[in-house]
């Protein structure tokens, strides 16, 4: 689904990525793990577009892409689902979820909005995750962590038709909201679409995903797959106990 290759980027002397490597299967959840500053966010930012890589090389669906900006990241079929969430809490859920890509009823020049069709469509997308669905005029700002995550994560689901990243989908979220959005994530996986999530929360990362890349300073220094390893030898690759790793599995 996703190949990158010797990726590189510095940000003046500080090398943020060394010779970075990694690639996603088709239909898996993909596990990206490392200690603060080990450089995921930088990764993430410059496969969803908003950050350029000094050197190497990306694939998506085979083909070499060179995203300018998150859109073009997005025209393709990739969606990211922040840690800010990215939602703007004063305009409503049905608004939040078409932001950006609104629907037009009547002459294109009135820029009248069909809220009627983008308030329904919300809705259907929302009942696929078995959710307690809010009201799709609420604004965002009025609901809970778990909800306004699961919505996020709707939007990118309803837009990326092949990738979709999470960055620390359930940071801040209490035991059974937490569940409740990985409860979403799996049924993602069923329904075809790969996910990349990106996690400090090592048991989140065995309960859902099929595969485990870890990065330390800078480095990507292994990957393993997640039924054929243990929470203690992702931990000694985080902390850099284990000295010399090699690519796994």
């Amino acid at each position: 689904m996703l190949r990158a290759a010797s990726i590189n980027k510095r940000f003046g002397a500080v090398v943020a990525l060394h010779d970075v490597s990694m690639n996603l299967a088709p239909g898996e959840i993909t596990g990206l793990v490392g200690d603060n500053g080990a450089g995921k966010s930088t990764l993430v930012k410059i496969i969803s577009g908003v950050l350029r890589r000094d050197a190497g090389l990306i694939e998506f669906d085979g083909a070499p892409v060179n995203f300018g900006s998150p859109a073009e990241a997005r025209a393709s079929g990739i969606e990211t689902v922040y840690q800010d969430l990215a939602l703007v809490g004063n305009l409503t859920v049905w608004a939040n979820v078409y932001l950006g890509r609104e629907l037009i009823v009547g002459p294109r020049y009135l820029n009248i909005l069909d809220k009627r069709a983008m308030s329904s469509n919300t809705l259907e997308m929302l009942k696929q995750f078995q959710i307690n669905v809010p009201p799709m005029d609420a604004p965002v700002e009025t609901l809970s962590g778990g909800q306004r995550q699961v919505i996020s994560i709707a939007r990118a689901a309803a837009w990326g038709s092949r990738l979709i990243i999470m960055d620390e989908p359930t940071a801040a979220l209490g035991v059974a909201e937490t569940r409740a959005v990985e409860a979403v994530i799996l049924s993602l996986r069923q329904r075809g679409l790969s996910m990349l999530v990106i996690s400090h929360n090592l048991d989140q990362i065995f309960r859902i995903t099929d595969r485990i890349w870890v990065l330390r300073r800078g480095r990507m220094i292994a990957q393993r797959v997640t039924k054929e390893t243990l929470p203690d030898e992702i931990v000694s690759m985080i902390t850099g106990a284990t000295a010399s790793i090699g690519p796994g599995k």
